[in-house]
């Protein structure tokens, strides 16, 4: 039987490949193996490239590749059905086709270090020589650590940007992208954008944040921008838009939380003739002015919603649109249509008033006991009136109107929008955003990206990309295991451990053979709208 075996000159540096064959021998009674130099190993692309026998490449000889399956070249006996699975996904989603057009070269390595990551959640790279002995994969081969340094430094913004291009064309063009950014936190100090900000997560560590783009009906990701750990949410939307605009995407729908609310990105969406969903603050002037107008019938039984149990009202205004124009020297301003909708939430008002009530209780007990906290005098002076007198000390009294004024606005949300629809429509829309807040999930634990560990900006880019694919997989099969109830069942490492025992076996000349498939193994793929894969 013949395999391959590699072995480094010391002198030159240089791995060579042999094709090495065991024979007995006869007169010393005991097993031998003749090789034979097949090639050097090229330390880039880890190709074999052929060789005379003595160090030199052989001249190119043009030869028609034929199509079809590959023989196997060595004999061995790998896991397959996990991997198989990705195979069938990245095809289906139109990720492979997308990664050789634009990674011509790296695209099957890049695939090999997603499905690593997928499978082998929260272990680093330099485990991969386990993955590769024991599972068949794209690149089939192994991935030292150093070689995927090299893989991510390579991955350019060009073919990024071709790669964003690709698959935001198969995303729907009817559908809301959710769009929301995350901190990762970083050990790496000598990145520039690892900067000090506001932490989501109470880490005492310097972050870079994440900008990331989700369809709402695909629940898959199309595009995500690395960001300087100290920008808040609200400056990132215009160079937002301004990407969607290279990359060629016109119509497009955004839905986003409060956090990038703001008078120049309305207008910035206005000017782009985009469609938004936005949350906004209830302390807003305009938002309490359209809200008082309607207040008194607000809570009448015709706008109650039995299944999400609120009080919802919408009301059709005007924007005023602002625009300045640096070349013509002036600024245009206009009205445009604008929707509002409300929600009044009666379990979450009586909870908030307690809450205010307990803190009004405590701070008049912090002054009727003579030892006021000095943090607090401005809430003092808001909300109570502090009278003296030589026979009867401090008298402390509420200031009604204003407490009252104070809890007006408790158990409401308001949505802001351009784009006709109802208030219930509207919040369903709102509220499936949170597929991006589970995609932070994912991408912080089970793809290990909770604290960046990279030492260059070439490197974090790439690791940041090759993460962001393996977050493609993750939500189709999330999206997929939701749709058909496979949670009742399954967690989704469940469903990959239980694929992941299908074998599949090597012989060289021959077509790969998949082993014996379960029928509840066969329902899992059917399930996740995969053909299984055949076997004897």
């Amino acid at each position: 039987m013949a395999t391959i075996v590699y072995q480094k000159d010391n002198r030159s540096g240089i791995t060579y490949a042999y094709e090495s064959v065991s024979y007995w021998d006869k007169e010393k009674k005991q097993s031998r193996a003749k090789r034979t130099l097949i090639g050097r190993v090229d330390p880039h692309s880890g190709e074999i490239v052929p060789t005379d026998g003595r160090g030199r490449k052989e001249q190119s000889i043009s030869t028609a590749t034929k199509r079809g399956p590959v023989p196997s070249t060595q004999m061995a006996r790998k896991f397959y059905g996990a991997t198989y699975l990705f195979d069938a996904i990245g095809e289906n989603l139109g990720i492979v086709q997308d990664l050789k057009q634009c990674f011509p070269e790296l695209a099957q390595q890049i695939l090999s270090i997603v499905y690593y990551l997928i499978l082998e959640d929260n272990n680093p790279l330099y485990r991969f020589e386990k993955f590769d002995l024991l599972h068949k994969h794209p690149y089939g081969k192994n991935i030292s650590s150093q070689r995927s340094s090299d893989i991510f430094a390579s991955i350019t913004e060009e073919a990024k940007s071709r790669f964003f291009r690709l698959q935001g064309k198969r995303r729907t063009d009817k559908e809301y992208w959710a769009y929301d950014i995350t901190s990762i936190s970083s050990y790496s100090e000598g990145l520039r954008q690892v900067q000090y900000g506001r932490n989501k997560e109470g880490d005492p560590l310097a972050q870079l944040n994440l900008a990331l783009v989700f369809g709402e009906t695909s629940n898959l990701p199309f595009y995500y921008r690395k960001l300087a750990g100290n920008i808040p949410d609200a400056k990132t939307l215009t160079n937002l838009l301004a990407d969607f605009a290279t990359l060629g995407f016109s119509k497009v729908k955004l839905v986003m939380d409060r956090g990038f609310y703001s008078e120049a990105n309305i207008n910035a969406l206005f000017k782009s003739h985009l469609k938004f969903l936005i949350s906004a603050k209830m302390s807003l002037s305009f938002i309490r002015h359209e809200l008082d107008g309607i207040y008194d019938r607000f809570r009448s039984f015709e706008h109650y919603n039995e299944k999400y149990e609120l009080y919802c009202h919408t009301v059709q205004t005007e924007w005023n649109y602002t625009e300045h124009r640096p070349y013509k020297g002036d600024t245009i301003t206009e009205p445009r249509r604008l929707y509002i909708h409300y929600y009044y939430n009666i379990d979450k008002a009586a909870e908030d008033e307690k809450a205010f009530d307990r803190k009004l209780i405590g701070l008049l007990k912090e002054l009727e006991s003579g030892r006021p906290i000095p943090e607090h005098e401005s809430q003092y002076k808001k909300y109570f009136e502090v009278k003296t007198t030589p026979k009867r000390g401090a008298r402390v009294t509420v200031k009604e109107e204003v407490v009252a004024k104070a809890k007006r606005y408790y158990g409401y949300f308001a949505l802001v929008t351009n784009e006709t629809m109802d208030a219930v429509t509207a919040l369903e829309l709102y509220r499936n955003k949170d597929v991006v807040e589970k995609a932070f999930g994912n991408l912080k634990e089970r793809l290990n990206m909770r604290r960046t560990l990279v030492s260059s900006e070439q490197s974090l880019d790439g690791k940041l990309f090759v993460e962001f694919v393996a977050l493609i997989y993750l939500s189709y099969i999330k999206k997929k295991m939701q749709d058909v109830g496979l949670f009742k069942t399954y967690t989704m490492q469940g469903v990959l451990d239980k694929l992941d025992v299908i074998e599949c076996f090597e012989t060289p000349g021959e077509e790969l053979r998949v082993g014996e498939i379960l029928e509840k193994q066969k329902e899992i793929y059917f399930s996740l709208g995969i053909e299984p894969p055949s076997s004897l």
